[in-house]
């Protein structure tokens, strides 16, 4: 694939108005008052009813756009505008738009929309592209539903397998495949896919690099490993007034242990760039008075190479067969996500940071802390991903989360740029 001259369709720009309306109504679906904040939030948790609606509505802006919706065996949307060459593999744009439970606007829903205005905009100015360009909405992509995120293009990208996928269960004891089949979201695009001849994706930072420095664009240069574990901690009941020390067996003792020790090797320097939290912690009874007999956390381990990231994990297991043996609380441990590191392409980089350039807008390399699609699809294509800067030190997964009319334009206007170049005009 030959990346042609990134500004070679001038000055066209994209609808900031249309994108930033587009925006606002998809978050209306779902939306929720949130108490702590007192602000208006979004929660459409993957393949709930919600997220179908979502899915719904940008569905038929496609629809509107001319494009032709396809859906693959995970229910991973490909929109398709043909190009001059049909049988050229295609250029893909996208991201998801399901979110966590306490979501804002922007995450994963800029990259979708963003990738639709490209479409609109090529519409309106009557541009057709040598390479076809598809719009992708991919399935369960924060994984807080089913435990493990980038799931559908996980399966797409051919790192998981349809029947894996479709048999992971909510904590409700419901499966992927069920609710894919109640909501006849099973297409016939055989999973794997064929791989894109490139991918791109546009992405809110969700973290304070971008702001705080004053770049319009981060050009995003890959995404770290993630690892996330789900510890149970299986103690004994006792009163917490008449039971000596030596008799018990504290699961919540335990589970704050092992949460301390995180922090220990994360400060220890001895895992590299290791980010680790315990986002989810619950004891049972979990009564003021009773000694818990059970505890679950789950821990999010980050980092940007694999080998250590792994040392991490086997550091953690290590010390949980330490505390068990300190507290007599048994401690099983489950691995329900990793994603290994993944590197884009560097004439992707290249191609992003000499289009946000030539577009006069001042950018920086930028390694993503969070997951996502793209880091799937960099195994099967190159890929590339365009950062726009978030205020409120970046905050994401919460209502707070907000980027300004201006930077999402500023990142779609990236998007289209490259999108152009990649594809070819026809």
């Amino acid at each position: 694939m030959t990346i042609t001259q990134a500004t070679s369709s001038g000055t066209l720009k994209i609808d900031g108005g249309r994108l930033w309306d587009s925006l606002e109504a998809l978050g209306k679906i779902g939306a929720y008052l949130d108490e702590e904040t007192g602000l208006v939030g979004v929660r459409r948790l993957a393949l709930t009813d919600q997220d179908v609606a979502g899915r719904e509505l940008a569905l038929g802006w496609m629809r509107e756009a001319g494009l032709a919706v396809r859906l693959d065996r995970m229910g991973n949307v490909r929109a398709r505008r043909e190009g001059a060459q049909p049988d050229l593999a295609p250029i893909v744009l996208g991201s998801h738009l399901d979110s966590v439970a306490t979501a804002g606007r922007f995450d994963g829903c800029l990259g979708v929309l963003g990738g639709l205005e490209v479409i609109r905009t090529l519409n309106d100015e009557g541009i057709g592209t040598r390479r076809p360009i598809e719009l992708a909405v991919w399935t369960e992509e924060e994984g807080c539903r089913f435990g493990t995120d980038m799931l559908g293009s996980a399966v797409a990208a051919g790192r998981i397998t349809e029947p894996d996928a479709r048999a992971l269960t909510d904590a409700a004891g419901i499966s992927v495949g069920e609710e894919l089949d109640r909501h006849g979201l099973v297409g016939p695009v055989a999973v794997p896919v064929d791989p894109p001849a490139g991918y791109l994706e546009c992405h809110i930072e969700q973290g304070p690099i971008l702001g705080s420095e004053g770049y319009r664009i981060g050009v995003v240069t890959g995404v770290q490993a993630i690892l996330w574990q789900r510890l149970t901690f299986h103690g004994r009941a006792a009163h917490a007034g008449t039971t000596p020390d030596e008799l018990r067996r504290s699961a919540t003792l335990a589970a704050s242990l092992v949460t301390v020790h995180l922090d220990d090797m994360v400060k220890s320097g001895r895992f590299g760039e290791l980010r680790a939290s315990v986002g989810r912690f619950e004891t049972s009874p979990n009564l003021v008075n009773i000694v818990a007999a059970e505890a679950l956390i789950t821990v999010d381990l980050r980092n940007p190479e694999e080998e250590a990231i792994l040392a991490a994990r086997d550091e953690l297991g290590r010390y949980c067969r330490e505390v068990s043996e300190r507290t007599g609380v048994t401690i099983e441990a489950v691995t329900t996500a990793h994603t290994p590191p993944a590197n884009f392409a560097p004439e992707m980089m290249d191609l992003v940071e000499q289009t946000a350039g030539e577009l006069g807008m001042n950018n920086r390399r930028i390694m993503s802390g969070a997951g996502h699609d793209a880091g799937e699809m960099a195994a099967i294509c190159p890929t590339g991903m365009v950062f726009v800067p978030g205020l409120y030190d970046g905050i994401s997964h919460n209502p707070r989360e907000y980027s300004t009319p201006e930077a999402c334009a500023d990142g779609v206007n990236v998007l289209l740029h490259c999108a152009l170049s990649l594809a070819g005009r026809a």
